[in-house]
C-alpha cells in the first residue's frame, strides 16, 4: 500500500496488525495513522520522503521511535505528530531542526527523560503533550521563552519535575497539567495573566503559599483543581456571579477558616471537594440550591454543630455523593435531605455504567471510601452514588426514607451515638454494595430484609447492641466473624454461639427482701442453714431405722391418724 502512487490518506489504526513498518517508496501521502496496533521495529528512514504529510500518527504501539535530523528535517508540512505510548529513543542531538508548520505534538508515555531540543526552534505549537514520562529537573527557562503564544495545551502530568512553578506565556494558555510532580514553591502571580484559562490542574505537588485571588475571580476558569499540596490561608471569597466553575478542588491542604458563602454563586458546579484541610464552621446549607452538584466532599475538617432543617424546597437535587464524615456534626440525621436527595431514589436506566464525569481533556477523579478501604476514583462513573457520615457525632435513629435510595452502592453511618433499630426498608437498597453501621448504640435484630440485596459485598455491624439469629442465605453466608463482633446478643452462622444450644436460662435472682431475710441479724445465715440441712438428714436416717427395728411408734401413728 505505501507504493501505491496516488495513495493521499491512510488510516489503519485501532487493528491488530503486528510486525515491522515496510519501506516507503511513494511520495503522495499527506495523512498516515498506524496508531492502536501491535506494530514493533524502528521507522524506516525512508518516511522521509512524503514531504507533503501534514498528518502523523504511530500511537500506542510498540515501535522504538528516533526524532532524528536526517528522518524528519524534510517533512516541513508535518502539521501533527502523535508518538504517544511508543518508546522514543535519541530524541536530541546536537543538530536541531525546524518543524515550522507543526502545531500538535503528543510524546506521552515515551519514556523519555528529557525535554527534546527540537521545540526550542518550535514555535507554532499549539498542543504540547508530553505527560507520563521521567522527565527529570527543572522545566527549562526556554519552554516560556520560545515564542509559544500560541500555545493552549500543556501537559506535562506525571513527570519527575522539580524546583519552582515553571514561568511560562500564559497569555493564550487554557489547559494547564503539571499535577504529580515534585514542583515546591508558590502559584506565581503571573498565572492571573491567564484570561483563558479554562482547566487549571497542578495537583500532587508541593506548592506552598495561599490560593490565588484571580483564579476565583475569574469567569473563564471551569475546573481548578489546587488539591494534595500544601497550600494555606483560607479560601477566597471572590466567586464572582456569572462564574463558569464546575469543578473545584482543593482537598488535601491545609486551608482554614470558614468557607465562603460566595461558592453559592457557582451555578455550574458539579463538583466540589474540600476534604482533608482544617475549614471550620457549620454545614454549608447555602449550596442546597446548586442544581448541577454531583459530588459534595467536605470530610476530615473542623465543620461542627447540627445539620438543621433545610432552607430550601428540593435541596441537592443531583447530588450523588457526599461525603461528611470526619467532622463534628451531631444531632439527628438530616432527613429531609435523604428524602429529597432525586439522584440517588432511582437508577436512571438511560445512564449506563461507561459513562463518566468530566469534558474536554479533563475527567473528574476523587478518592473516596469505599468498602472500608480510600480508593482513588481515576474516573468518577455517572452512576456511582454514596453516603458517607461516619465519624461524627449524630444521635437518634436511623430514617426509614433512606430506603427509597435505591440507586445507593454505599452507606456508611459507622462511628456515631445512632440508636434505635436497622431500618426493614434498607432492604429496598437493591444496589448496596457496602454498608457500615458499624460503632452505634443500635438494638434489635438485623432485619432479613438486607438478605435479598444482590451486590451487597461487605457488610459491618460490630460494636452494636444487636440480638437474635443472623439472618443466613446468599450473601449473607460470605461475611465473618468481624461483620458481627462485640453484639453479646447475637447468635448463628458465622459466629460460634449457636441459636439452638443456648445456655439455660437462670433461676430469678434473690430479691432484696429476701436477702435482708436471711441476713444474721434475723437468726439466719447460710451458715445455719446448712448445719440444719445437716442435721435434719442425719434424724431422719436415725429415726427410719428405729421404725425398722421396733414397728411404729404410736405417737408418730396418732399425730398422722389426727392429720
Amino acid at each position: 500500500m505505501f507504493n501505491l502512487p496516488s495513495l493521499v490518506s491512510l488510516s489503519l489504526d485501532g487493528n491488530q496488525f503486528v510486525g515491522e513498518i515496510g519501506e516507503f517508496k511513494s511520495n503522495s501521502l499527506e495523512y498516515l495513522d498506524l496508531g492502536y496496533n501491535k506494530l514493533q521495529g524502528s521507522i524506516p528512514r525512508s518516511i522521509s520522503r512524503f514531504v507533503n504529510l501534514t498528518s502523523l500518527s504511530l500511537s500506542s504501539n510498540n515501535l522504538s521511535i528516533m526524532l532524528e535530523l536526517e528522518m524528519f528535517s524534510k517533512l516541513k508540512n508535518l502539521v501533527l505528530l502523535d508518538f504517544s505510548n511508543n518508546n522514543l529513543v535519541s530524541i536530541n542531538s546536537n543538530v536541531t531542526y525546524t518543524l515550522p508548520k507543526l502545531t500538535s505534538l503528543n510524546l506521552s508515555s515515551c519514556n523519555i527523560s528529557e525535554f527534546p531540543i527540537f521545540l526550542r526552534t518550535a514555535t507554532t505549537i499549539e498542543l504540547l503533550d508530553l505527560s507520563k514520562n521521567k522527565i527529570y529537573g527543572q522545566v527549562p527557562r526556554w519552554l516560556g521563552e520560545v515564542g509559544m503564544d500560541s500555545l493552549y495545551f500543556l501537559d506535562l502530568r506525571y513527570n519527575l519535575l522539580q524546583g519552582l512553578f515553571p514561568t511560562l506565556s500564559f497569555l493564550s494558555l487554557e489547559y494547564l497539567f503539571v499535577s504529580n510532580n515534585k514542583l515546591t514553591g508558590e502559584i506565581p502571580s503571573l498565572i492571573c495573566n491567564a484570561s483563558s484559562l479554562y482547566v487549571l490542574d497542578l495537583s500532587h505537588n508541593n506548592l506552598s503559599g495561599v490560593v490565588p485571588k484571580c483564579l476565583v475571580h475569574s469567569n473563564v476558569l471551569s475546573v481548578l483543581d489546587l488539591r494534595m499540596n500544601s497550600l494555606h490561608g483560607t479560601i477566597p471569597v471572590t466567586f464572582s456571579k456569572g462564574n463558569n466553575f464546575r469543578n473545584i478542588n482543593l482537598n488535601g491542604n491545609q486551608l482554614e477558616g470558614p468557607l465562603p458563602q460566595a461558592l453559592a454563586n457557582c451555578r455550574n458546579l458539579e463538583v466540589l471537594d474540600l476534604g482533608s484541610n482544617k475549614i471550620n464552621g457549620t454545614f454549608p446549607y447555602w449550596l442546597e440550591g446548586l442544581l448541577n452538584l454531583r459530588v459534595l466532599v467536605i470530610r476530615s475538617n473542623k465543620f461542627q454543630g447540627r445539620i438543621g432543617s433545610s432552607k430550601t424546597k428540593f435541596p441537592f437535587p443531583n447530588l450523588r455523593i457526599l461525603d461528611i464524615s470526619n467532622n463534628e456534626f451531631n444531632g439527628p440525621l438530616p432527613i429531609k435531605y435523604f428524602k429529597y436527595l432525586k439522584a440517588m431514589i432511582n437508577v436512571d436506566e438511560g445512564e449506563v455504567a461507561w459513562k463518566y464525569m468530566g469534558d474536554g481533556f479533563y475527567q473528574d477523579s476523587l478518592n473516596v471510601m469505599m468498602k472500608g478501604l480510600y480508593i482513588e476514583l481515576v474516573r468518577i462513573q455517572t452512576i456511582f452514588t454514596t453516603i458517607d457520615f461516619s465519624n461524627n457525632s449524630f444521635s437518634g435513629e436511623m430514617p426509614k426514607i433512606i430506603g427509597r435510595l435505591k440507586s445507593l452502592k454505599g452507606l456508611n453511618f459507622s462511628h456515631n451515638n445512632l440508636i434505635g433499630y436497622i431500618p426493614p426498608s434498607f432492604g429496598n437498597l437493591s444496589n448496596l454494595e457496602w454498608l457500615d453501621l458499624s460503632f452505634n448504640k443500635l438494638t434489635g435484630e438485623i432485619p432479613r430484609q438486607l438478605v435479598d440485596l444482590p451486590w451487597l459485598e461487605v457488610l459491618k455491624l460490630s460494636h452494636n447492641q444487636l440480638i437474635g439469629h443472623i439472618p443466613s442465605g446468599k450473601q449473607f453466608n460470605t461475611f465473618d466473624n468481624d461483620s458481627y463482633t462485640e453484639n453479646k446478643g447475637l447468635c448463628g452462622f458465622p459466629l460460634s454461639r449457636t441459636c439452638n444450644n443456648l445456655e439455660p436460662k437462670k433461676p430469678p435472682p434473690v430479691t432484696l427482701q429476701q436477702e435482708d431475710n436471711l441476713g444474721p441479724e434475723n437468726g439466719f445465715s447460710w451458715q445455719a442453714i446448712s448445719m440444719g440441712y445437716g442435721c435434719g438428714v442425719i434424724f431422719g436416717m436415725l429415726m427410719g431405722y428405729f421404725m425398722f427395728k421396733i414397728g411404729k411408734p404410736k405417737w408418730i401413728v396418732r399425730m398422722v391418724n389426727l392429720e
